[in-house]
């Protein structure tokens, strides 16, 4: 096996005294503990079956060949290519989650103390870890109260001479309405990082999400609509000529283009947009890489199968006009439906969504609000901001959060269950409507 130009950590090929990249592989007793993991199960026709699979693969081990390398090899760049073919980009940068992938856009950007960044007031606390951490200035614009995603309108009142980044969420994989966002950040030199966690395959006016903001990352966590063995992020850029430093920064900033003086590489700072910076490691596994090129295979027919189980649930909720179903989009919006969205209009339902989630819980159905807003957390709080003061500049978060919306589980449900979840309710909603 060749050198690989993003990792040191090489096979050094056909020579009397080698040197393996993988100091200790596995063997053929720890295969079958893994083949265990993912393919659990109880009684004893699973027994006779895992005793059976035991046999062959001792057989296999006898013949077999341990893999070169295990991180940043050939399954981590076609897991990349699969993902260039996909979104129709060239940047595809595997690292070990979405947060990481933000990381390197946020660094590019050169932030830094006093410097503000525009978030949604309702996303994932991981999308302002680096800002926080760095103690530039969080600015929470309000969220647009039918699909809780950032709201333009807000943002463009909120951007100061201080704003350098914007990152829209598109939460639930609905789409942001992004053409108004990035119209803004081009007049004002503000740089857009799409937080497209959820929105891996998500179409916007015709474009893939996550290939339309200056960057953009993905995640592939184990909750998400395809995953790469339980973590991983693909990160893209749309920044003219980053691509390939983007790769450096995964690893970093390892640099073989101009070693120093007897040794194999140099460690080169990576470019941003006004001074370099350096980078961090956010290295991904060969068999993260397999399982992700496996499951981009089959993500168009993911998402159908969630839109299908999301038009089941409209069909039977538009039975009481006090439930807004989820939005399943257009022809130029297309959502991932990695949620489903549940509003309803506390006025004519008799009473706001906190009653409504104890009694869908008591009826056992998981429902769960993605996500709190922002600026309650401590760690916010404690780092100087006034979550009142905030909340008064973010009036449709308060509302929507506190008596409009929660998420519901789409995928791995049978019809059965989608129709008792969706009963359930009608009739939570009924009794709050009779008062009950």
């Amino acid at each position: 096996m060749g050198k690989q130009t993003t990792d040191f950590r090489y096979n050094t090929g056909a020579t009397k005294v080698p040197w393996a990249a993988v100091g200790e592989n596995y063997n053929t007793a720890d295969l079958m503990e893994i083949i265990k993991f993912l393919m659990q199960g109880e009684g004893e026709e699973y027994d006779n079956a895992i005793n059976a699979v035991w046999e062959q693969v001792k057989k296999l081990g006898e013949i077999a060949t341990a893999p070169g390398k295990l991180s940043l090899a050939s399954q981590v760049e076609a897991a990349e290519e699969a993902c260039n073919d996909y979104l129709g980009t060239t940047t595809s940068t595997f690292v070990t989650n979405a947060t990481s992938g933000f990381e390197i856009a946020y660094k590019y950007a050169n932030l830094k103390e006093g410097d503000e960044v525009i978030v949604p007031a309702i996303t994932f606390v991981a999308t302002m870890a680096y800002p926080l951490a760095v103690g530039a200035k969080l600015v929470f614009a309000d969220v647009d109260p039918l699909t809780i995603n950032m709201d333009p309108k807000d943002v463009a009142k909120k951007i100061t001479p201080k704003t350098k980044m914007i990152v829209p969420v598109h939460i639930g994989g609905y789409p942001v309405d992004l053409d108004p966002i990035m119209e803004l950040a081009r007049k004002n030199d503000i740089i857009v990082l799409e937080d497209a966690a959820h929105a891996f395959g998500a179409m916007y006016n015709g474009r893939k999400v996550g290939t339309i903001g200056d960057f953009a990352a993905f995640s592939f966590h184990e909750v998400k609509n395809i995953t790469s063995f339980g973590e991983g992020g693909i990160a893209t850029t749309n920044v003219e000529g980053f691509g390939p430093e983007m790769k450096r920064a995964r690893f970093l900033g390892m640099d073989f283009s101009q070693p120093i003086k007897n040794w194999l590489y140099n460690i080169t700072p990576i470019p941003g947009k006004e001074k370099p910076f350096v980078a961090a490691n956010y290295s991904t596994t060969e068999i993260q890489g397999l399982g992700l090129k496996l499951q981009i295979a089959r993500n168009e027919e993911i998402i159908a199968t969630r839109r299908k189980a999301a038009e089941r649930l409209n069909n039977r909720l538009a039975a009481n006009d006090a439930i807004i179903c989820q939005d399943l989009g257009n022809d130029k919006i297309k959502p991932t439906f990695h949620l489903y969205l549940l509003q309803i209009d506390p006025a004519k339902a008799g009473g706001d969504v906190q009653t409504l989630k104890k009694k869908l819980e008591e009826k056992g159905v998981t429902n769960i609000p993605h996500f709190g807003p922002l600026y309650r957390f401590k760690v916010v709080s404690d780092m100087g901001y006034d979550a009142d003061e905030i909340a008064k500049t973010c009036p449709v978060c308060e509302e929507v959060f506190n008596k409009r919306f929660t998420h519901l589980p789409l995928y791995g449900l049978s019809d059965e269950q989608l129709d008792y979840m969706a009963d359930a309710i009608l009739e939570s909603v009924a009794e709050m409507q009779a008062g009950k």
